[in-house]
């Protein structure tokens, strides 16, 4: 299976989307492809090959999902198909983030109740920085209950940015 890439310009950087011909499996704002694949589980990596510039419908729901984004719609990115492999919480977590409405945020004790699991507020930490497709996956929209932003792989300053966007 030939994993498919495309890199595109946005006001926050460069945004690299990884996919295979059902589902994106890693995204985010570098161009640098082996940062994010560091994130996929190795089953969905069944081959080496990744193409350039390469297109699939799926590649191509994502980009006009990442435009409408960047154009102020914020729902199609919940409708992109992704795919990744983990524990159940893990799983069920980034289910329950494809969840929050765009301009909400929930902390990480109510991510943890939302995916099944109160309590676990710190796996529900571990699910967010272990999502290979943010964005799309929205990891973002999580904040530590104490009103701080928490943490996000590619900075503050873009989850806060982010963030802001969807306020509107």
């Amino acid at each position: 299976m030939l994993l498919m890439r495309t890199t595109l310009g946005t006001v926050d950087g460069p945004f690299t989307i990884v996919a295979t011909g059902e589902a994106v499996i890693a995204s985010g704002w570098t161009d640098d492809v082996d940062r994010l694949l560091e994130f996929v589980h190795p089953s969905l990596l069944a081959s080496d090959d990744v193409a350039q510039g390469g297109h699939n419908l799926v590649i191509d729901q994502a980009v006009q999902a990442l435009h409408a984004y960047y154009e102020g719609d914020f729902e199609p990115i919940l409708k992109v198909p992704v795919s990744q492999v983990a524990t159940g919480f893990r799983e069920r977590a980034w289910k329950a983030l494809r969840e929050v409405p765009a301009g909400h945020r929930v902390t990480y004790a109510e991510l943890a109740t939302n995916a099944g699991n109160p309590g676990a507020a710190r796996a529900a930490g571990s699910a967010c920085s272990h999502n290979a497709v943010p964005l799309f996956v929205p990891c973002h929209r999580v904040v530590a209950s104490g009103g701080g932003l928490g943490g996000f792989a590619y900075g503050l300053d873009l989850k806060r940015r982010l963030l802001d966007r969807e306020k509107g």
